[in-house]
């Protein structure tokens, strides 16, 4: 699982990973919203990340705190994107204009980007004190067993990708 502030790089590194490994990536974002930014039914989407998080090889990116207890249990690993303010949050900016009015591959179909101020003012900016505790805290209280990563800076995910094995080993 990855977690992490939007603008972070959970995505790109859970693409990275799956490539290196031969695991399938899985962005909960393209499970959550359907075609025209439409979010979909609680119940439903905790059927499709469980559906997912069934699989015996998967590498999931995004936070749905309340989602957390379906992938958890699943989970070998947590990585945590500890990014600075000033890191994710110019990246989060930069993908939107970008992006600007096209369909990106972690987002659900149909899903063009748009600029949204209520997101940038609600979610990306006061992460550090509105969900990063939260993200802490279950990273103090993962189950046993459970490997923890947390990364802090892009030169961090850099030699954390490099140093990923070729392929996944079976056994």
């Amino acid at each position: 699982m990855i977690v992490g502030p939007s603008g972070s790089g959970k995505s790109t590194l859970a693409r990275a990973i799956g490539a290196r490994l031969g695991i399938p990536a899985v962005h909960l974002d393209v499970l959550f919203w359907k075609p025209g930014w439409v979010e979909s039914d609680d119940r439903e989407f905790r059927g499709r990340i469980a559906e997912v998080a069934a699989d015996d090889r998967w590498v999931i990116d995004g936070n749905y705190s309340r989602h957390m207890d379906v992938r958890l249990p699943r989970a070998e690993a947590v990585i945590f994107l500890d990014l600075p303010r000033s890191t994710y949050f110019p990246s989060a900016l930069w993908r939107c204009v970008r992006n600007l009015g096209r369909e990106r591959g972690d987002i659900g179909p149909g899903c063009r980007e748009r600029f949204e101020w209520s997101f940038f003012r609600d979610w990306v900016w006061p992460y550090p004190h509105k969900s990063r505790p939260k993200t802490v805290a279950l990273m103090k209280a993962l189950p046993p067993g459970v490997c923890c990563v947390t990364l802090t800076s892009r030169r961090a995910v850099n030699r954390f990708i490099a140093g990923l094995p070729d392929t996944l080993k079976a056994g």
